[in-house]
């Protein structure tokens, strides 16, 4: 009884950690991350901001996000660890950057600073961050 018990133990960790196939395939293919970067001090337009990104992207994009090639992510900038973010993407503000991942690296990205033109325009913003993620995961495939 207890190897029966070890032997699902181990398979259910083996499937949970990814099999390495399938690691390997999701590797090869691109990963794209939108990160809504913030700090302490957020308005109404930067909280709006964020939720009108995160529905663009769970609205249009449920395939992507179910199968990880979409990323959401809000960081603030401001707690440690997350400093780096600032020079990485030279923000100035709070900001929307899309970055392409391959084989576990970096190899594009993009701070979409025309979300505060359409800051007032809910239509335009959706539009625009759609666009946008789209081309991105053209690019990931």
């Amino acid at each position: 009884m207890k190897k029966l018990f070890l032997i699902i133990l181990a398979a259910a960790v083996l499937f949970s950690s990814g099999h390495p196939i399938c690691a390997e395939q999701d590797n090869a293919a691109g990963k794209v991350i939108a990160y809504y970067f913030h700090g302490n001090f957020r308005c109404y337009t930067c909280h709006m901001m964020e939720q009108y990104s995160k529905e663009a992207i769970e609205d249009n994009f449920k395939d992507a996000l179910n199968t990880g090639k979409l990323g959401f992510k809000a960081v603030n900038v401001e707690e440690r660890g997350n400093e780096h973010f600032v020079n990485d993407y030279q923000l100035y503000t709070k900001s929307l950057v899309l970055s392409l991942v391959k084989d576990g690296k970096e190899i594009k990205s993009k701070n979409l600073t025309k979300i505060w033109k359409y800051a007032r325009n809910k239509k335009k913003f959706l539009n625009y961050v759609t666009e946008e993620v789209n081309n991105f995961l053209t690019e990931a495939q």
